[in-house]
């Protein structure tokens, strides 16, 4: 999958018709929106495009009845102030300051009752939830289906909003976050872990017998051997299932049975390689440890610094300018 760069818009206006309008554009589905008739309100509008996923901030000045028909994307929503009661299906719902929901299931249309106030919303491509949780195997029906619209648990609402601010603050904050693939791969693919662990889905499941057989040595070469190829490129654990002809639970089994980690775990650490070789050859004055461990995915510096020196007994720092 090819990573686009990202890119921000902002939009500001008092005008309905100027609103609507923008609202027509800024969806892959089509948005009606009501204001009381007669009402000048304000609408503000802040996205972060990374292509396989938006983070949004929006906010306004009056009551809002908004209708949504199905998205392509699935819609993640937390209130900041404000109120929003949602109507979708047989569900309704209605959501405060702190609380997270799915607007939507792909293929269902809703409507919304936004009183005054601020929302923060992620959109987040079908194909990276694909990536991350495989394609169709002979133990899974069919792509990954979301079954509920409210988190699963109160905490896993805290483990959301932990990773969209992680990601605004720590990733998008990067500035070399824009010029390294890895960084927004491994974004898209942390929003697309965290949604799937947040809101009830079809993706959980045991091992079966088929999985416990087929998770060898052999498919443990295959997968490694992949990874020690590609590293250097937007992978998953659902690509290196595919490299070894096994499904995401087999190759998941086979990590965790012969090697006692997990595949994507595996991946970090050949990573953290590569860019421990690309210290002790960089020229301190051309690059940074920040422009290095980005180069390699590594999203936050100092996470990267601390796992650097757990693995090598001292700091990268200290590496790039021996």
């Amino acid at each position: 999958m090819k990573t686009k760069v990202p890119t921000t818009h902002r939009f500001d206006s008092c005008d309905p018709e100027t609103i609507h309008d923008f609202l027509a554009n800024a969806y892959d589905a089509k948005v009606a929106i009501r204001a009381a008739t007669g009402v000048r309100y304000r609408f503000r509008h802040h996205r972060v495009d990374a292509g396989s996923f938006w983070l949004e901030t929006v906010d306004h000045s009056t009551r809002l009845d908004i209708d949504v028909e199905p998205a392509a994307a699935l819609v993640v929503c937390e209130v900041v102030n404000g109120r929003v009661d949602r109507f979708c299906a047989d569900a309704y719902g209605r959501f405060g300051p702190g609380e997270v929901f799915l607007v939507t299931l792909p293929d269902l249309s809703c409507s919304l009752r936004w009183a005054p106030g601020r929302v923060t919303t992620c959109l987040l491509s079908p194909a990276v939830l694909a990536r991350v949780t495989g394609t169709a195997s002979a133990d899974r029906a069919g792509p990954v289906r979301f079954t509920g619209l409210t988190p699963a648990s109160p905490a896993l609402a805290g483990l959301w909003r932990h990773t969209t601010s992680y990601l605004h603050h720590v990733v998008l904050g990067n500035p070399y976050a824009y010029r390294e693939p890895l960084v927004i791969a491994n974004a898209a693919r942390m929003l697309a872990a965290s949604a799937l662990a947040v809101f009830p889905n079809t993706a959980a499941g045991w091992p079966s017998a088929t999985d416990r057989r087929a998770a060898t040595t052999a498919t443990l070469r295959l997968a490694t051997a992949f990874i020690e190829e590609y590293a250097d490129r937007d992978i998953g654990a659902a690509d290196i299932a595919a490299a070894a002809q096994v499904s995401l639970r087999t190759l998941q089994l086979a990590f965790r049975r012969h090697l006692d980690t997990t595949p994507m775990a595996h991946l970090r650490r050949v990573r953290l390689d590569r860019a421990h070789r690309d210290l002790m050859q960089a020229d301190p004055r051309q690059e940074t440890v920040s422009s290095i461990a980005s180069r390699w995915g590594f999203l936050s510096h100092s996470r990267f610094t601390a796992r650097y020196h757990a693995t090598y007994g001292f700091p990268p720092s200290r590496t790039l300018h021996a």
